[in-house]
């Protein structure tokens, strides 16, 4: 990573330093100077510094925000799954940080969003120029997010993630093993991304932008390999063993089925650690208590 002209580490806020926030302040912290910003600072990672203050309070926020700050990432989750709880998280929260962040003058903003706003159930594929018009609350929310990022005035970079998991997204894996996922086939497409990678997918683009390289303003961050839903399951049933699927077991494919594109990812010059799905879950699965 570039140092600034001052010869001091780059200073970055990561606004929302949770499970994955935390995990790129983490990264990054060995190179710059990294703020973490969530309500409760006290579940920030060592070796972060760390700010408390809810984004829906503009005078907490007035308060913490660094001064001289070279990026910031924005990584929210919603504190309640209803609209308001989007809207507050992907469009609210930043309005407010915006605000707080008048006069200074960012090299990069990066947005972190989801490929929930595309709405595609084609099995077609899909990448950074796809139409978005996503049917449901918490696509639009996730969408109107990226205008307000875009509009912002500042370098902005959009990551679109797909379905994160790895050790501490356990969800799916454990559902399999529990007999609670009986999907139908053929499943529709589904897409996901290491946890691991997808720290790493935001470190790296940062540190692109930071050396003063040219990073687009949108990736779609997804592992190699889109796979229909019931492959992935009927291979976690052969790696180990699993109940047989209840009869009111979920049959899967929420989010429509089509299968994301990482090609402008991979050309930036990143590499997977876990390219498909196989890589990520048997490791999960030798290391299974």
């Amino acid at each position: 990573m570039a140092i600034t002209e001052s010869n001091k580490l780059p200073r970055i806020l990561v606004a929302g330093c949770g499970k994955l926030g935390g995990n790129i302040a983490s990264l990054l912290a060995d190179q710059a100077e990294v703020f973490g910003l969530r309500r409760t600072p006290e579940r920030i990672p060592a070796g972060i510094h760390p700010l408390g203050a809810d984004l829906m309070q503009t005078d907490q926020l007035h308060a913490v925000i660094p001064d001289r700050l070279d990026a910031v990432i924005y990584c929210l989750t919603p504190s309640s799954y209803d609209e308001q709880g989007y809207q507050d998280a992907y469009v609210n929260g930043l309005n407010n940080l915006l605000g707080s962040l008048a006069g200074q003058t960012l090299q990069r903003l990066i947005f972190i969003s989801s490929t929930s706003v595309y709405a595609q159930d084609d099995d077609s594929w899909v990448n950074e120029s796809s139409p978005t018009e996503p049917s449901r609350f918490s696509g639009q929310a996730i969408l109107a997010g990226e205008q307000t990022a875009l509009n912002s005035g500042l370098p902005t970079t959009i990551v679109r993630f797909s379905g994160i998991y790895g050790p501490s997204r356990r969800r799916f894996l454990d559902a399999v093993v529990a007999g609670n996922m009986d999907p139908v086939s053929p499943g529709p497409f589904s897409n996901r991304i290491h946890e691991a990678d997808a720290a790493s997918v935001v470190a790296h683009l940062l540190r692109k932008s930071l050396a003063g390289e040219t990073i687009d303003d949108c990736y779609i961050a997804s592992d190699c390999e889109p796979v229909r839903l019931d492959e992935v399951v009927y291979w976690v049933q052969a790696q180990l063993p699993c109940a047989t699927p209840k009869a009111d077991a979920r049959t899967g494919g929420r989010a429509g089925s089509k299968r994301c594109s990482n090609q402008r990812l991979l050309d930036s010059g990143y590499h997977f650690l876990y390219p498909d799905f196989r890589a990520g879950y048997r490791e999960m699965i030798v290391e299974r208590p």
